[in-house]
């Protein structure tokens, strides 16, 4: 058996290895959730929830710093590339711990604001928060540089650090489930680090970019910047609103609800990694970078119909295993979230490629949408169908832009292609 299962893995590219790694990942974080949610009932969950909210948030804040350097691990080489890593450790370094003061200094200020039973919690989150901004770089190099083995390691040992500490946590001491769930938060990221790539790293020396490179940094910096703060608009948002609008079971439900149905969105985020540093080689190479695109569109339009169609047929049976007999009031709206979350997941895809190839138009347009959301929610939230609803009118929308963004952008190409 041990013979077939090595050989097996032997055949699968360090691409595929990687996809099996982040489905393994996923799953191992949707049962750290459903655990959580299981151990602690809906009214602690909402504090678990929120501060898994705000490890999504970091993520994509850090992410800017991971695309940046996946982008232009693959764009610069020997000195520049030398140059280039130090100057972005230091840079995510300085944010990193920037945000992390800011959650310390504010945690009574967002206790009161998100109805939390501690302000610990965010103080605990906000002493780790350094950590993630430095492991984003580490695995930045290794997506650029299509190291997928160890990338796979660092998500790995993240998950896998989180989900037993966490546990050993709750069942050994009797403090506030929030505090040991950020405890245990803060301390995966530790182990998120390894493995950790050292070469090239000088950290006594002072290290400059060309001016042409510096400029084509910052430019790409902040236009990834600005896509993952629609980011966190869109994917945040509505799990903050609630929690600030509804009561605190209420918003316990609606995160359990939440997690069920983004799981399509995070599976596309596996696309996403293997998209960006492919999209950029070919665009180096001067070939053909749409097919990719329609591959792992397709991929995630299948996955989400079957998604949909089973939380549409069994909406109860999938709430009860997954959180249980609690939650089970929240199961009519669970089809209709995966519909938003897959409208997002798909035009995420477009979303990132048009990134890889530095178009402006798309992230203004997630902005844009994102916002929208907002506002829907702002003045529709008498239920939490409401709420599911205004994503899906937001999401529908901002779909269909890209889709008629990415056709113009091909004839574009065509014409330019043809008179050169």
């Amino acid at each position: 058996m041990n013979m077939i299962l090595n050989t097996a893995l032997k055949k699968l590219s360090a691409e595929q290895k990687f996809m099996i790694s982040v489905i393994i990942v996923n799953g191992g974080n949707y049962l750290y959730n459903l655990i959580l949610g299981r151990i602690l009932g809906p009214e602690q969950f909402a504090d678990a929830a929120l501060l898994i909210t705000f490890l999504l948030v970091l993520s994509f804040i850090a992410m800017t710093f991971q695309l940046s350097t996946a982008k232009f691990s693959v764009i610069f080489e020997d000195a520049i590339f030398k140059s280039f890593i130090n100057i972005i450790y230091k840079y995510s370094s300085i944010i990193g711990i920037i945000f992390g003061v800011l959650l310390i200094i504010f945690s009574k200020q967002l206790q009161v604001l998100f109805n939390t039973q501690s302000s610990s919690m965010f103080t605990i989150f906000g002493i780790g928060v350094p950590i993630y901004f430095i492991m984003s770089v580490n695995r930045g190099v290794f997506q650029g540089g299509k190291k997928f083995d160890s990338l796979a390691i660092t998500y790995q040992g993240e998950m896998l650090s989180r989900l037993v500490i966490t546990l050993i946590l709750i069942y050994t001491l009797s403090l506030q489930s929030s505090i040991l769930v950020a405890l245990g938060i803060a301390i995966s990221f530790l182990f998120g680090l390894l493995p950790f790539r050292f070469r090239d790293i000088e950290i006594t020396k002072k290290h400059e970019l060309p001016s042409a490179e510096s400029k084509y940094i910052i430019k790409f910096f902040l236009l990834t910047a600005f896509y993952e703060f629609t980011q966190i608009i869109i994917n945040n948002s509505d799990i903050l609103m609630v929690k600030h609008y509804f009561e605190t079971y209420e918003a316990g439900l609606y995160a359990s609800l939440a997690l069920i149905g983004r799981v399509v969105y995070f599976v596309a985020w596996m696309f996403v990694m293997l998209l960006l540093p492919k999209v950029v080689q070919k665009q180096k190479d001067g070939e053909s970078h749409a097919p990719i695109l329609f591959k792992y569109v397709s991929y995630i339009t299948l996955l989400s119909v079957s998604i949909v169609l089973g939380c549409y047929l069994f909406p109860e049976l999938v709430i009860n295993i997954m959180f249980g007999p609690e939650y089970l009031s929240v199961a009519p709206l669970l089809w209709k979230y995966a519909i938003a979350t897959s409208l997002f997941a798909i035009s995420n895809i477009f979303a990132y490629y048009f990134l890889s190839l530095d178009q402006y138009i798309p992230v203004v347009l997630s902005a844009l949408l994102g916002v929208s959301q907002v506002v829907l929610i702002i003045f529709f939230h008498d239920t939490l169908s409401d709420v599911v609803i205004m994503q899906i009118i937001a999401m529908a929308i901002l779909l269909l832009f890209q889709i008629f963004f990415f056709l113009s952008y091909q004839k574009l190409s065509k014409k330019s292609s043809t008179n050169n």
